[in-house]
């Protein structure tokens, strides 16, 4: 600071002016002036700057670093990241297969799921890449969507799943109305595995050989009196038709080892099987009822139920197989 007379003769202002190169070069602290007997000047000596900011008064919000990589500044109301979001990324990034690259380690890459990769690039479970195959990445996980004429909002999300508001936030729709053939990023979506393709079922015949004479005297018939309305079929197996409650008959010797009365099982209904000595086994079905017992020893001939319905019967009928034996002769 200066305080100097208006009058201050000119040796005085020479002499004020020694003083202050004085003072810079730090070879005074302080210099006090006194001319004449009425004026006097003062002057402070000048410091040097203690702010490490060379510039203290120059405003401007600090910088903070995120994720250990970007710089943002601070902003908001306050000057702080408090209401601000880092955006997360939305581009759809292009991979090219590299030697040793694996479904799963593109996806952990990518950070999205494996379908998710199969589902954009309309790829099987099955599939192999291939070096030098250019696979669509989408930014999250979930389902990319051309829409199609008839489509909605509420449609799609039926379809494949995920949030209207996530889904509209993400594609940056302001309604529901979606154009046809745009694109949209379904999060979280998925692609619902097809239905198996049935195959045309064959009913499975297994007949063992025709046998010999001694062989098929083995077996008698199982009921008196029938009509055979259906030959060989399924295991082994012939229908002969009796009216309901016709006794049945057991065809051999041997031990019951199934004994079911009532329910469908498995289209049989009623029904029994007899273990014979020599292996094979007679089994006897749509029974109205069943007169025997696990573990119970029956004699050939001797009545084991009555002919009946139940099951996968389309009309009153013993159903007859002979299993791990000779081709069923009846």
């Amino acid at each position: 600071m200066f305080v100097m007379g208006t009058l201050t003769p000119a040796i005085a202002r020479a002499s004020v002016l020694s003083t202050i190169i004085a003072s810079i070069t730090g070879n005074i602290a302080n210099a006090e002036i006194s001319h004449g007997a009425g004026s006097i000047l003062t002057v402070a000596a000048l410091k040097p700057a203690m702010n490490i900011d060379p510039a203290p008064g120059k405003g401007g919000g600090d910088i903070t670093i995120v994720d250990d990589s970007v710089l943002v500044s601070d902003e908001g109301p306050a000057g702080t990241l408090a209401d601000i979001e880092k955006p997360k990324n939305g581009t759809i990034s292009i991979h090219v297969v590299r030697a040793g690259d694996t479904l799963a380690s593109i996806a952990e890459l990518y950070d999205v799921t494996p379908n998710t990769i199969l589902w954009a690039n309309d790829l099987s479970k099955g599939s192999t890449l291939r070096v030098g195959q250019k696979l669509t990445i989408l930014p999250v996980t979930g389902v990319r969507y051309a829409v199609k004429r008839g489509d909605t909002l509420d449609s799609i999300i039926k379809r494949y799943g995920g949030d209207k508001i996530e889904i509209m936030n993400r594609n940056g729709l302001e309604s529901e109305k979606l154009a046809v053939g745009t694109e949209i990023i379904i999060p979280d979506g998925e692609v619902a595995a097809p239905a198996p393709v049935k195959k045309p079922t064959k009913t499975e015949i297994k007949t063992g050989p025709k046998g010999t004479a001694i062989q098929v005297g083995y077996y008698s018939a199982p009921l008196s009196s029938y009509i055979e309305t259906q030959g060989v079929h399924g295991y082994n197996g012939v229908d002969l038709a009796a009216p309901v409650g016709t006794p049945v008959m057991a065809s051999a010797d041997g031990e019951v080892i199934v004994a079911k009365s009532g329910g469908y099982n498995g289209g049989y209904g009623s029904y029994f099987v007899i273990q014979h000595a020599k292996g094979s086994q007679t089994l006897y079905a749509h029974m109205s009822r069943v007169s025997t017992y696990i573990c119970e020893q029956v004699g050939r001939g001797s009545v084991i139920g009555a002919v009946g319905n139940t099951g996968k019967s389309t009309g009153a009928h013993l159903h007859f197989e002979i299993r791990n034996g000779i081709r069923n002769p009846f």
